[in-house]
């Protein structure tokens, strides 16, 4: 299952998915609970901090993290999908 967050509202994810063409389920965290659990919340004094860092978790049938992916780094969307694909099949 694939499962976006952010920091918007529900109605702007409902905007941003449909814009976006999403088929999976964008959550809205504009209290940044979720984003501070998962250490996505940039410092207050960050000149993007109204954003969060941009990573991707895949999480383990467990529950547990099975790896974190670092988006903001300079790889594409399209080398990330491969690298999480890869590493789910590692893994199954």
């Amino acid at each position: 299952m694939v499962v976006g967050a952010s920091f918007d509202t529900v109605e702007e994810q409902k905007v941003f998915a449909d814009a976006q063409g999403f088929t999976y389920s964008l959550l809205s965290d504009p209290d940044r609970v979720m984003g501070a659990a998962y250490e996505a919340v940039r410092p207050a004094d960050d000149p993007l901090a109204v954003l969060p860092y941009r990573y991707s978790y895949l999480i383990a049938p467990d529950g547990t993290i099975a790896a974190t992916y670092d988006l903001n780094l300079s790889q594409s969307l399209d080398e990330h999908a491969d690298v999480v694909l890869a590493d789910i099949l590692f893994r199954s």
